[in-house]
């Protein structure tokens, strides 16, 4: 539920960015929840950690809250066996975050990225906005009055400023815009072709029942895309050499992204043996543990940050890279000590423990 509600506020967040394209390119509902939906799985990659810790934290706590801890405790069970539940949860956010990294993230990011690209090199009637001057390129502007479901356009005209001494507008009471070979073509029917000759000044005008405009356009889509780092399997990420579209200035960004598929996993286990080590760990209070969900909260925030910061710094310097699985593996062990580490009380400790018993200041 944690996991589902962080979900719907980043894709919420998000999908703001892309309504220019329902707004501007006519994109349809359903294409438009299909889009933003493929950025749903590099979410989850960052939400399962915390929608982990968030979860072992509170029912930890609760457990703390109605005294059900120093029962267990009482009973003989150690950290690790009240600690086995959470740590059964996190072995199966592990696989999934996994699933997620090796596959689902790079597949729906591609199939994401390739969306866009067409979407913004597109230039079928999506491109064409009613009511409005649509400038497909410096010198060429479109103006449609409406847009059939079809894909017909209704009151067109045409302004092609391509030859700078004999400007075209062309005016049509219907046609259609098609892509062709890389350049566009305005197909009119029942309209008028206005040329004027800036040299001689002479106006002409064409009368026509069907007339073809082609209009020569700047676009990229015959141009080879380069993938970015998120699309690419981890086995490419670490071989970036051998992808040609992917430039030298850019190797290092990729192999920490390779890296960081095969760590974040980890950071699951790291954020559960955190919340573990703080409510477990250490005796009862009646004062309540906000204290300890407090260190908690720091711990693991410190370790997303520190995570970030040595991912984007070992981009640039790949000597660095160590550092990212030191930051990621060491709350691992050092979690697991304190989970296990019983100290001995002195003599000394214990009597004044049981003054606080018998005075009522400490329950036993």
């Amino acid at each position: 539920m944690i996991s589902l509600a962080l979900v719907c506020v980043l894709w919420l967040t998000q999908s703001l960015r892309f309504v220019e394209m329902i707004v501007n390119r006519g994109l349809g509902i359903g294409m438009f929840i299909y889009f933003t939906a493929l950025l749903l799985p590099n979410f989850l990659t960052v939400i399962l950690p915390v929608a982990l810790f968030a979860v072992i934290t509170f029912v930890y706590s609760r457990l703390n809250i109605d005294r059900e801890l120093p029962v267990m405790r009482a009973s003989g069970m150690s950290n690790w066996a009240i600690a086995k539940p959470a740590l059964i949860l996190t072995a199966c956010v592990m696989m999934a975050s996994y699933s997620l990294n090796l596959y689902l993230v790079p597949k729906s990011y591609q199939l994401f990225r390739e969306l866009q690209w067409e979407l913004r090199n597109s230039m079928s009637h999506l491109l064409l906005r009613e009511g409005a001057f649509n400038e497909l390129s410096s010198k060429v502007t479109v103006y449609v009055r409406e847009r059939t479901q079809e894909g017909q356009l209704l009151g067109i005209l045409v302004h092609d400023e391509t030859i700078p001494d004999r400007p075209v507008t062309l005016m049509a009471e219907r046609g259609a815009l098609v892509e062709v070979d890389g350049s566009a073509r305005v197909i009119m029917f029942e309209g008028n072709r206005q040329v004027v000759d800036s040299n001689t000044g002479k106006f002409s005008m064409l009368y026509f029942d069907r007339y073809t405009h082609e209009i020569p356009l700047k676009t990229q889509a015959n141009i080879q895309r380069q993938p970015e780092a998120r699309e690419l399997m981890v086995e490419d990420l670490l071989r970036p050499q051998d992808n040609p579209l992917v430039g030298k200035n850019d190797w290092g960004k990729h192999i920490v992204e390779g890296h960081q598929r095969l760590l974040t996993p980890f950071l699951c286990l790291s954020n559960a043996l955190a919340a573990l080590m703080f409510l477990t760990a250490g005796q009862f209070s009646r004062r309540g543990q906000s204290r300890r969900i407090l260190l908690a909260i720091l711990g693991v925030i410190f370790l997303q940050v520190a995570s970030l910061g040595l991912a984007n710094v070992s981009a640039k310097n790949l000597q660095l890279l160590p550092l990212l699985y030191f930051a990621t593996l060491v709350p691992i062990p050092v979690s697991s000590f304190f989970m296990s580490w019983h100290p001995k009380r002195s003599p000394k400790r214990m009597a004044k423990e049981l003054k606080l018993v018998q005075s009522g200041q400490l329950e036993a």
